[in-house]
């Protein structure tokens, strides 16, 4: 019975699939068609926020400082979602038969709906060529917030280069980000130490602000707490946070003044999406961080540096394959082993194929041992059976490790704080056997 339920998912899903990349760009410019009456009817001030990894927390960042004077893209980033959250519309996380519904809607959604505050602060990711550049040119941001730039969703981008359009990923994937500050009318934040983001901004018609992350002078965290300190200013937050960050928080703080808003640095009551180094206490009193949404190398370097500098004793890495990486998907896990290395964890539990075969041999070489297996079911049975409380386990990557922590929740009603609570999350984790 369970073979037939998987093996019919697995087939539902790969046509989909399929059909969604096929496809994509046709049926969300019918989408949009719709979607742009209600934005001309809105008309708001649009703050995008786009980048490789960080996009969410900027924009809870933002949502801390800004309240009800705008709308915020919750769960909605792409060329379909960012349509369907105009319309005010739910996208598909359950049946795919909602997309007739959603087909249906849209028109008659764009005959009268709009939402009313003043600002639209959105999340646009680069997860496929093009797709930033089709929101970039439709919404026309006031203010574009470049948070990161690094090989997310690598694999999308490999055609580019083998046909000639871009002499690496790199390249591609930065292209595809500069659609957004190419495309903004005021104001673009960059990462002032980025080479490859002062380069793609250098001609644009919108003014630059280069942000220093260097000028945050003091950084300290725990595993329930972190304290940034710039000038006379000290940001606080009730869970740890990496330093990266402070890019965040001082681009925060500028463009509050630019906005004429009040400016509160106590983010001590901010509500984060879940899997982002979030806090947990756990079953015989262990500390859990739970940053199990993504793992593109990018965020999985800051997330190591965070643990690196964390006043913690006994810190136990589980750490999940790095996804969407193709052709460069071994180098990368092989880079993962030296930034884990650099850490000098107590343990490192590695859950999955690719760290398995790349990460766990290179960290044998660099003399630090790890438990290596596909199978979470088999980390969860390591870590019942070794914790003796005194731990701070730190999660970061795939390979459902959110159903990992699950199992080692102190309180189990924790659990509808974690990532990917959604129907075919669900689905997935009893494809692979894992009932919640």
């Amino acid at each position: 019975m369970f073979f037939c339920y998987s093996m019919c998912y697995n087939i539902c899903m790969s046509f989909a699939n399929k059909f969604k990349k096929r496809f994509y760009f046709v049926v969300a410019k019918y989408f949009r068609h719709f979607a742009d009456r209600a934005l001309r009817r809105w008309k708001p001030r649009v703050i995008a926020i786009t980048g490789s990894a960080g996009k969410t927390t900027m924009l809870h960042l933002l949502e801390h400082e800004m309240g009800k004077k705008a709308h915020y893209s919750h769960d909605a980033n792409s060329a379909f979602g960012v349509s369907f959250d105009l319309l005010g519309l739910k996208g598909i996380k359950g049946s795919k038969l909602k997309w007739i519904y959603l087909l249906i809607a849209a028109p008659f959604r764009s005959l009268f709906y709009r939402h009313k505050e003043k600002f639209y602060v959105v999340e646009i990711d680069g997860e496929r060529p093009h797709e930033a550049e089709f929101l970039a040119k439709w919404l026309k941001p006031e203010v574009t917030i470049w948070v990161s730039i690094g090989r997310s969703h690598a694999v999308q981008f490999e055609k580019e280069v083998e046909e000639g359009r871009f002499k690496d990923l790199d390249a591609a994937i930065a292209a595809e980000f500069a659609t957004l500050p190419e495309n903004t009318s005021k104001l673009v934040y960059i990462d002032a130490d980025s080479a490859t983001m002062k380069s793609a901004t250098k001609n644009i018609e919108a003014k630059v602000v280069p942000i220093k992350k260097t000028e945050m002078k003091k950084y300290v965290v725990y595993p329930d707490s972190t304290d940034f300190t710039y000038g006379d200013t000290t940001f606080h937050f009730n869970h740890p946070e990496p330093k990266d960050i402070a890019f965040h928080l001082l681009v925060l703080q500028d463009l509050m003044k630019y906005l004429k808003l009040p400016f509160n640095p106590d983010f001590s009551e901010i509500k984060m999406a879940p899997g982002r180094s979030s806090y947990f206490k756990g079953k015989k009193g262990i500390e859990i961080i739970d940053s199990s949404y993504n793992a593109h190398l990018i965020s999985v370097a800051s997330i190591l540096d965070m643990v690196k500098r964390m006043h913690a004793d006994h810190k136990w890495l589980v750490i999940g394959d790095i996804v969407d990486q193709g052709s460069i998907e071994g180098d990368e896990h092989k880079k993962l082993a030296k930034l884990i290395a650099g850490v000098k964890p107590e343990k490192v539990v590695l859950v999955g194929r690719r760290t398995k075969k790349y990460t766990a041999p290179e960290l044998k070489k660099l003399g630090v041992s790890a438990v290596a297996t596909t199978d979470p079911k088999k980390a969860l049975e390591y870590l019942e059976k070794n914790i003796t409380g005194k731990e701070t386990l730190i999660f970061k990557g795939s390979q459902y490790l959110e159903w990992i922590i699950e199992k080692l929740l102190a309180n189990p009603k924790d659990a509808k704080k974690l990532c990917r609570r959604e129907r075919a999350a669900v689905a997935r984790r009893k494809s692979w056997g894992l009932d919640s």
